[in-house]
């Protein structure tokens, strides 16, 4: 069964390590692994807000089942360092994820989400600007490591499907 990963992120170079980018991030390093071939490993082309439109046509032109799509994703409801696979639960507020949701008109696929927020308890930059931001360099190392174990993880899943 065929499946299709697809990851979100802003595709300009301004945007290579922001925090919005860790879908992109994550692609980069997974298409580095023996990936097997009934894996189609995608990143969207299009800004993050407008993500639903490429997932939509990826989806159609592949024609897989929602159970077949997992979309990567930056989530701040989980903090840096953690992640989780999920079907049809994703972050309370998320432009790319609610706009894939409006495209395929259902939230039923799995949401590979890649925790970003290493904010501070008292100092809650606004979430709209803080993923905007690059990574500082023992954040990205943290992101790295946690990358590393959800491509573990979700390689597990989609062979052992």
């Amino acid at each position: 069964m065929t499946k299709l990963i697809i990851g979100l992120g802003n595709p300009e170079l301004k945007y290579f390590n922001n925090r919005h980018n860790t879908g992109y991030i994550f692609i980069d390093k997974f298409l580095k692994r023996n990936i097997p071939k009934s894996i189609i490993v995608k990143k969207t082309n299009t800004f993050m807000n407008n993500s639903g439109s490429i997932v939509k046509n990826l989806f159609d032109k592949y024609k897989i089942s929602l159970n077949d799509l997992y979309i990567v994703h930056d989530d701040l409801d989980i903090p840096l360092g953690e992640f989780k696979i999920q079907k049809a639960v994703g972050p309370r507020l998320h432009n790319g994820i609610s706009s894939v949701d409006e495209k395929l008109k259902n939230t039923e696929y799995w949401r590979v989400r890649i925790g970003v927020d290493a904010r501070a308890k008292n100092d809650r930059e606004p979430g709209e600007k803080y993923v905007l931001e690059d990574f500082e360099p023992e954040e990205e190392k943290i992101l790295i490591e946690v990358i590393d174990k959800a491509i573990n993880k979700l390689l597990f899943l989609v062979k052992n499907e």
